[in-house]
């Protein structure tokens, strides 16, 4: 599912657009995504040798295991970010959900969102090979209308634990199957519930999930974190709550981010 949705936007979303805060509608003076390099085939893992005992083999792997010392991050890859010109610092950031010892990056996201919808393949690939020491958190924008029906239903299906399997199916119901209608028309709640309905949650108890006091207010804190963050659209990435990325193509803010992310690493090692 996720390989055919991720090459289905590729051909739908051939270019960057990024979605306004002000009104939801897609930025075309973005600059053009670089396209994803083609996945190159696994090398075959070295044969073992067949005729050494199984004990013995198997003393040797428990051994290995506990002497291996946990890999180093990778070093960034590229020149050092430039402020103003890679990202800018946010006066006052500060974490959107502050975790100890954990470097959190934040996307700032919206599922009606072409963009978003293009970089979440990337996104996802690199979020799946953070180090440990970082704490990847979603974000959902609220730019009012269909964008906070949207945010509600990030929360709610965070709150009943189907969020992360729901993720990219919801990004293909909108932009690939159009079995939702994001910003090309207006999604009720009880058509979005609908969609949840069909992934394992009793569409009545999202709805009143969805609806309920705690989701608006955690729909709100994002609201404010975004003004805080004084974000201009979506995607949007954040580090340690105080770097916005900018970036020329998504792989560039990825890259950028990695720097960010050693910077505050290195900084909370001091």
């Amino acid at each position: 599912m996720k390989i055919r949705f991720a090459l289905a936007l590729t051909a739908l979303l051939p270019l960057m657009v990024a979605c306004k805060a002000q009104d939801g509608t897609a930025e075309t003076s973005a600059p053009a995504a670089t396209p994803a390099a083609e996945a190159a085939p696994a090398a075959a893992p070295a044969a073992t040798d067949a005729a050494a005992p199984a004990a013995a083999a198997e003393g040797a792997s428990t051994e290995a295991t506990a002497n291996t010392p946990v890999p180093a991050p990778a070093r960034p890859v590229g020149p050092e970010p430039v402020a103003g010109t890679d990202y800018v610092v946010i006066e006052g950031g500060q974490p959107f959900q502050p975790a100890t010892g954990k470097i959190e990056v934040v996307e700032i996201f919206g599922y009606v969102c072409p963009a978003c919808a293009r970089f979440q393949p990337l996104v996802g690939s690199w979020k799946a090979g953070l180090p440990a020491d970082v704490n990847f958190v979603y974000v959902p924008a609220g730019f009012g209308g269909i964008w906070d029906n949207y945010a509600r239903a990030f929360y709610a299906a965070e709150a009943l634990g189907v969020q992360e399997k729901t993720h990219d199916p919801l990004y293909a119901a909108i932009h690939v199957e159009k079995t939702l209608k994001g910003e090309m028309g207006v999604d009720s709640p009880e058509d979005i519930a609908k969609f949840y309905g069909q992934h394992g949650v009793d569409a009545k108890t999202f709805l009143d999930t969805m609806s309920g006091f705690s989701i608006a207010a955690k729909v709100n804190r994002a609201k404010q974190f975004a003004q805080r963050s004084k974000i201009a659209g979506t995607p949007s990435i954040i580090v340690g709550g105080k770097y916005l990325v900018k970036g020329k193509s998504f792989e560039d803010m990825l890259r950028i981010a990695d720097h960010l992310i050693a910077r505050e690493r290195a900084a909370n090692a001091k």
